[in-house]
């Protein structure tokens, strides 16, 4: 009786084991070939997938009969059931550590963002400086123009008082010279 409860287990074990490794390599029937996988596939697909996965269902049976053959352990409970666990763990840490590698992935693409983030940032502070630069540039050339426009009005001015100047001094000469020879004509007919 224990020897068969023995035999049961090492079976048992040598399944998980089997399985463990037939998922590791990827064997067993792919989900593209399963019954039914197409809800509008025709019939003979159907039977296609069906006989393909039985044909795959048969090499898997034959696989596993080989494994037990060369494989088989023969334990009891308390050591399949730490056999379990510790597969259990083994799978946990795989899936740990893949999250861990895919986080560090995620974590690099961060920092290499913040990076190029930084960095545009420093060019659009270049850029604004240099406008700023621009811009004060521009406003001293407007200053400037605005004082050389101001010095020319001043000059406009000035030229147009004096030109006002001498026209008035034209004037005041015009009518003393028509004084003049109006006194000259009067004298001369008398």
């Amino acid at each position: 009786m224990a020897q068969t409860q023995r035999e049961k287990s090492g079976v048992a074990a040598a399944a998980t084991s089997s399985s463990s490794s037939a998922d590791a390599a990827g064997v067993g029937p792919s989900p593209s070939s399963q019954v039914g996988a197409g809800a509008g596939a025709s019939g003979g697909d159907r039977w296609g997938a069906a006989i393909g996965n039985l044909t795959e269902l048969g090499a898997n049976v034959e696989s596993l009969q080989k494994l037990l053959e060369k494989k088989a352990v023969f334990v009891d409970d308390d050591i399949f059931s730490k056999a379990s666990l510790a597969a259990d763990q083994a799978r946990t840490i795989k899936i740990l550590d893949q999250r861990v590698h895919s986080l560090e992935r995620e974590l690099d693409a961060a920092i290499s963002a913040a990076a190029r983030a930084r960095t545009e940032k420093r060019q659009a502070e270049a850029a604004q400086r240099a406008a700023e630069l621009r811009v004060q540039e521009v406003t001293k050339e407007l200053e400037n123009t605005a004082k050389v426009f101001k010095l020319h009005m001043e000059e406009l001015r000035a030229k147009q008082e004096e030109i006002a100047k001498k026209e008035s001094d034209i004037k005041v000469l015009e009518a003393i010279i028509r004084t003049l020879s109006s006194k000259d004509d009067g004298g001369s007919s008398e």
